[in-house]
């Protein structure tokens, strides 16, 4: 009965930590390297084709992503493969920063949710 007492706490306390790590979502480090490649840094910089109002973005050439709200899947299949007339990103950006600019870009859209 005590093992069982004590299994059931630990099982209680593993479970929170692991809830806990999910529900944090991407630190603001992340978040701002995120907004640092969208605007400027990825060559060329998604802010001169997508319109993004967090990032005072308002470029014309590729969807608005306020109104397409993608997911973090989404958008990192489109930043290894590319769409349309937007390059793939797989030989510029490494999966540290398509990983920053996906976490970006859904949490300044609400995309995913």
């Amino acid at each position: 009965m005590k093992i069982f007492a004590i299994s059931r706490i630990v099982g209680v306390l593993w479970l929170g930590a692991v809830g806990a790590c999910w529900a944090g979502g991407p630190d603001s480090q992340q978040l701002e390297m995120g907004k640092t490649l969208f605007s400027t840094e990825a060559v060329p910089a998604c802010a001169i084709c997508h319109t993004l109002k967090d990032a005072d973005a308002t470029g014309t050439i590729g969807p608005d992503l306020d109104e397409l709200q993608p997911d973090a899947e989404r958008i990192k299949k489109v930043l290894h493969e590319g769409m349309g007339a937007m390059p793939s990103f797989a030989e510029t950006l490494d999966e540290e920063a398509m990983n920053a600019i996906a976490a970006y870009v859904v949490h300044a859209t609400g995309g995913g949710q």
